[in-house]
């Protein structure tokens, strides 16, 4: 059940962040592998700011969204040069 969730969040964070960032999501394929990298960035970043969301969905999903935002964001600082 575990992955399941993890597949459903990372999913989710992927397409909001496309949302937030690009104005469209990209895929399922591609939401999924942004949210999960997200959901690794967001919570190491996180936690170096002494930010715990206490293991929450809703705080899983944030998470992976402040991570898939960063990454997003220097994937477009990439493509820029």
């Amino acid at each position: 059940m575990g992955i399941i969730i993890t597949i459903l969040i990372g999913a989710l964070a992927g397409f909001l962040a496309g949302k937030l960032m690009k104005g469209a999501g990209f895929g399922f394929l591609v939401n999924l592998l942004v949210g999960i990298v997200g959901g690794f960035i967001g919570g190491n970043v996180l936690s170096w700011i002494g930010i715990d969301w206490g293991g929450t969905i809703v705080g899983q999903i944030v998470t992976a969204v402040i991570g898939a935002v960063i990454l997003l964001w220097v994937v477009s600082l990439l493509k820029k040069k």
